[in-house]
């Protein structure tokens, strides 16, 4: 799947995100090497720690269905109001716990993509955590 499709399933995600408290809403839309797409959107708790960043709920998605080899992961996000009309501006990217995360089932090369269908880049993992820790590391 193209870069804009996939930041555009990731926007629809991001639009069912559970934001009560941050009025952030984020949307991942994560694809294995088959060609399948998982999607995920954050969903905040009231204690702030139990809150679940979009794109491990992607990943969970994926991994609950049975997918282990992925491509790409494209993520947005953005404030609510923002989000709900599409007015996607500028880079969402993933927090050290998501990066970790990918870090576990994903080499460097896997492509992460931020911004929004009609601006984003590309980066890959290796670049967003760079000497990251990963199974080979034990």
């Amino acid at each position: 799947m193209n870069e804009s499709e996939l930041l555009r399933r990731a926007l629809d995600a991001a639009k069912r995100a559970y934001s009560p408290y941050s009025h952030f809403c984020v949307g991942a839309a994560l694809e294995t090497r088959e060609g399948a797409v998982y999607t995920g959107c954050n969903i905040e708790n009231a204690s702030y720690p139990a809150t679940i960043c979009a794109e491990r709920t992607a990943f969970s998605a994926a991994v609950a269905a049975g997918a282990r080899e992925f491509e790409a992961i494209a993520i947005v996000g953005g404030r609510e109001e923002d989000i709900l009309s599409g007015a996607v501006s500028g880079e969402c990217p993933p927090c050290g716990i998501c990066r970790q995360v990918m870090a576990e089932f994903c080499d460097e090369n896997f492509r992460v993509i931020l911004g929004s269908p009609d601006d984003f880049s590309v980066y890959t993992l290796g670049q967003l955590l760079p000497h990251g820790f990963s199974k080979n590391s034990m």
